[in-house]
């Protein structure tokens, strides 16, 4: 099934949920809780952090220490579940900017590397297993601003199709030395959750199926990736009536 149909399901679903009594507020802090945990978990096992999902719950909302885990993937967990936090907080009055994408990357990386947190890079970096070659430091500030000042264009598509091709943009541009994956999520559901749309979680299990999504993107290709948040977004849609629709 392709993106168009995916996201036609999807809207069908979301017309659902806004057809529901609006949520208690103690059924708003738990959806978002499982959000929270959920994203956190799953972003940051994409990119080899050890953490299970239930360590992840420990360690952001007990701020208890797994043992035998490295620290930094418990810097990790609480760096990423606040910088969630963050985009709760700010996506109804804040527009996406390189100021806000710069406050993301810097709240959820200081803690592991203060000095680089919220600063565009200033080395080459390279994705391993990839013969992409992405943007010389050098280039990262004029294309960054360029990105910026495309947005009104890119959210102009359904809301999926921004939300996937920001991502997608984003992080073929690589802007930070490190954390560049995690703020592409983030920055993908800061326009979901601006129109509406629950966030969306790219599990671990679809590792392989997502790089390969981002691999044909660099060659300008965004269907696998658009196809991909659409069915992860509709399984979002679908979590939520199986937590709220009575």
């Amino acid at each position: 099934m392709g993106y168009k149909s995916i996201i036609k399901e999807t809207d069908f679903l979301v017309r659902e949920i806004k057809s529901l009594n609006p949520l208690e507020r103690a059924e708003q802090v738990q959806l978002w809780e499982y959000y929270r945990v959920g994203l956190t978990y799953s972003s940051n096992a994409i990119e080899g952090n050890c953490l299970t999902e239930t360590e992840t719950k420990i360690v952001i909302e007990d701020g208890l220490a797994v043992s035998g885990k490295p620290l930094r993937d418990h810097l990790e967990a609480v760096g990423h579940a606040a910088a969630f936090s963050l985009l709760l907080a700010v996506t109804s009055s804040t527009k996406i900017n390189e100021e806000a994408i710069k406050k993301l990357h810097h709240i959820f990386y200081h803690r592991i590397d203060g000095e680089n947190a919220g600063v565009y890079r200033n080395v080459k970096v390279i994705i391993s297993g990839s013969g992409h070659l992405l943007p010389s430091p050098e280039k990262v500030p004029g294309l960054m601003k360029r990105l910026v000042a495309r947005l009104p264009e890119i959210e102009k598509n359904h809301p999926i199709i921004a939300a996937a091709d920001l991502h997608t943009e984003f992080l073929n541009i690589h802007p930070f030395v490190d954390g560049n994956g995690r703020v592409s999520r983030l920055l993908m559901n800061m326009v979901l959750v601006k129109y509406g749309y629950p966030a969306a979680i790219i599990p671990p299990a679809r590792r392989m199926e997502y790089i390969s999504a981002m691999m044909s993107s660099n060659s300008g290709n965004f269907t696998e990736i658009r196809t991909l948040v659409a069915e992860m977004s509709r399984e979002s849609c679908r979590d939520y009536l199986r937590m709220f629709a009575q």
